[in-house]
Order: C-alpha cells, then structure tokens, then sequence
C-alpha cells in the first residue's frame, strides 16, 4: 500500500453515496437523457476507483488512469428530475491491465433498479498513451475487491449481447 494509506473494507457490492437527477439532464420526452444516466455510472465508478487507488489522486501523482474500452447500458425504467439515486459497483473480473465491472442504477429511496451498466476499463500510461500494467498497491486492493465480490451471484445480464430476437 502507498505510504500509510490504510487497506479499504470493500462492501459487497460498493454502494456509491446518494446522488440526484439534475433538472437540466432532463430531455423533451420528461425523463432523464440517455446520456446522463453514464455520467451518474460514472460518477459512482469515480469513487469505488479512488477506493481502489486509481482515482483522480491517482492521475495525478502517478500519470496512469483508467479508461473506458466498452460499456453495455440497458435502460430498465425511467427517472425524473429530483430523483435520488445510488449506484452500485460489482467487480466481476480483472487481470494485469483491465477492469470488467457492472452497475446497477438504484432510486436511492424506493430500491429498483433503473439501469445497468456494464464495462470493460483499461488501466493506461498517460504520457505513453498504452496500457500498463497495474501497480501493486492498485493490484492489491482489485484482489481484495475481487476477494469480497466473489460471493455475489453474477448478474444474468453480464455478457449479454445487442441482437434482434429470432
């Protein structure tokens, strides 16, 4: 671990904290834009990385990130401006280099499930513009994740592909 940093409890699954739907992500239709339900995906992945040690902290004092390789979102129900919402963060997978992911979108007072997203990241050099692989402090913590999601059950939907049904 870096300097005395002290080892995260990761919660099964990381729960992001509670976030609201702004009033100007809201589109003609009168519920949350398409594009705004990744910036709230986001916004929760930004904190179970900084918890992980790769985080904004992390860009800066080490010039590595995470980047977005792919993204599965599927739209389950609809939000409205004012909404809570939480999200939250299951590692499924890693390895040297990636991060394989999927979160769900909660409504932070009532419990269903709005979206999910899944997603594959990659962990890059800034200044070399590639993948490296992960540090051992960041590599540590990802095991420790890994160690505490293993118990939950898969989401079904992981994996799933876009396709016309037959």
């Amino acid at each position: 671990m870096r300097g005395t940093d002290p080892d995260p409890v990761f919660a099964a699954p990381f729960v992001s904290s509670v976030m609201r739907v702004e009033p100007a992500w809201i589109d003609y239709n009168g519920h949350l834009n398409m594009a705004y339900y990744n910036v709230l995906f986001d916004r929760a992945g930004d904190e179970a990385f900084a918890l992980l040690g790769c985080g904004a902290e992390y860009v800066k004092t080490h010039r590595h990130s995470c980047f977005t390789a792919e993204v599965h979102v599927r739209y389950l129900r609809e939000l409205h401006s004012g909404d809570p919402v939480r999200v939250t963060f299951q590692l499924l997978d890693y390895d040297a280099k990636r991060l394989h992911y999927f979160e769900q979108l909660l409504h932070a007072d009532e419990g269903w499930v709005s979206a999910t997203s899944e997603n594959m990241s990659l962990h890059v050099d800034m200044a070399a513009k590639k993948t490296v692989a992960f540090p051992a402090d960041v590599a540590g913590r990802l095991a420790g994740m890994k160690a505490a999601h293993a118990p939950l059950p898969r989401p079904d939907v992981a994996g799933r592909r876009i396709a016309m049904p037959q």
